[in-house]
């Protein structure tokens, strides 16, 4: 049972989740509010390790759901649930775009799905910064709003970003393990 519903999910986040691995977020929040499989908290984790290792984040944090909820079988009934819509619908546009490629319907219909997917990403984004950024379980009303900003993580999250405009030439590296640091140092 655990397998198909594994299947299911993710079969259903890998169809409908267009524009890569942060459109999948929306649809991973979901299932982990859901199903005892992954925590909100463990999604941000997965995110922030996603994104500094190689491979999208939608086919981690699947695999990795996947290995929580059924081991090794479940990481690989999770994972390719994920990746299956895709493949099958990336045979079948390949098949028909190249008899419809100059049709003027494919290619609206394939402007219209940029906005869905950039909807998508940045409901995405919000949700990361907010949680990263702010500490929403401490609103009661007007009056704690200063207690909602969580100011350390705001001066860095502004430092880091005028550092990346003004340094263009460093590594990404450094920046990601800079995030590392601070988010180590904003636990205490």
């Amino acid at each position: 049972m655990i397998y198909l519903q594994l299947f299911w999910e993710f079969f259903k986040t890998g169809l409908f989740a267009i524009g890569g691995g942060l459109a999948t977020l929306p649809f991973l929040k979901e299932v982990s509010l859901r199903y005892p499989w992954f925590t909100p908290n463990d999604l941000l984790d997965m995110i922030a390790v996603s994104e500094s290792t190689p491979g999208p984040i939608g086919v981690n944090t699947a695999t990795y759901a996947g290995y929580h909820a059924a081991g090794i079988p479940g990481a690989l009934v999770a994972t390719t649930s994920l990746v299956l819509p895709s493949v099958v619908i990336i045979l079948l546009v390949a098949r028909a775009l190249t008899r419809f490629r100059s049709s003027p319907l494919v290619q609206h219909a394939f402007y219209g799905l940029r906005p869905a997917s950039a909807g998508l990403i940045f409901g995405a984004m919000f949700e990361v910064f907010a949680v990263s950024l702010l500490h929403t379980e401490r609103w009661t009303g007007l009056s704690s709003l200063s207690a909602v900003f969580n100011l350390p993580a705001i001066l860095f999250f502004l430092l880091l970003t005028l550092g990346i405009r003004k340094l263009p030439r460093l590594h990404p590296i450094w920046f990601i393990l800079a995030g590392a640091v601070c988010g180590i140092l904003f636990q205490f």
